[in-house]
């Protein structure tokens, strides 16, 4: 019973959504159905939540390996929770620093913890990036000189050393970026409809169960 009123309400409600794409007379039903997105994408946001203080109490209490960075995380989390809260029901208990009315407690924690952490992620990332790069071009056989090849033009023709060595290094990547590029990019985007359009199907049907979880 657990798992086929689920499996019941997937495949009604798949079919009942793509029957509204082909029937313009259904077009009420998917109006109304899009009113009921927030409700149950609020309930799937509770439920994200507490999934995700059991993952991390529960690496917490059985002392994993490097336990300490979901005590971060948690900490992190009901910081900025609490920061939030306060600023939004006692606005003049903490609703401004250093006299600014803008610049509240949670848009301080925001903007002068938070976005710097990302800057510093993506610089790092760089790094990596460019360590990738280097396996990648490697010109073992046809594909890989291929790929070298053509990354060498294209960075030639975004930096100004390449244009300053020829102009045409410029036409060359814009051609790369707009023929050659632009069609590998539709076809992995073709590819990927189509994994979304089988995913989906295997769902309504009741192929793919893995959202019901382990239990009977």
């Amino acid at each position: 019973m657990r798992r086929n009123v689920p499996l019941a309400i997937a495949l009604i409600t798949g079919l009942l959504m793509i029957t509204t794409s082909y029937l313009p007379t259904m077009d009420d039903i998917y109006q109304l159905a899009r009113q009921w997105m927030p409700v149950i994408s609020a309930f799937a946001f509770f439920l994200g939540i507490v999934s995700y203080f059991m993952h991390h109490t529960i690496k917490i209490r059985r002392k994993v390996k490097d336990y300490w960075f979901s005590v971060a995380s948690l900490a992190a989390f009901l910081i900025m929770v609490g920061a939030g809260l306060l600023c939004r029901w006692w606005p003049s208990l903490v609703g401004s620093l250093d006299g600014k009315a803008h610049e509240s407690v949670f848009n301080w924690l925001y903007m002068y913890m938070l976005v710097p952490m990302e800057s510093t992620m993506f610089a790092l990332l760089a790094f990596y990036i460019a360590s990738s790069a280097f396996r990648a071009f490697r010109a073992r056989n046809f594909e890989a000189t291929l790929l070298l090849v053509a990354a060498t033009l294209v960075m030639l023709g975004r930096v100004p050393i390449g244009e300053w060595t020829w102009e045409g290094f410029t036409q060359v990547q814009q051609w790369i970026m707009e023929f050659p590029n632009t069609g590998a990019k539709r076809a992995i985007f073709i590819g990927v409809g189509l994994g979304m359009a089988s995913t989906s199907l295997k769902l309504i049907l009741g192929v793919e169960r893995a959202y019901l979880g382990k239990g009977d």
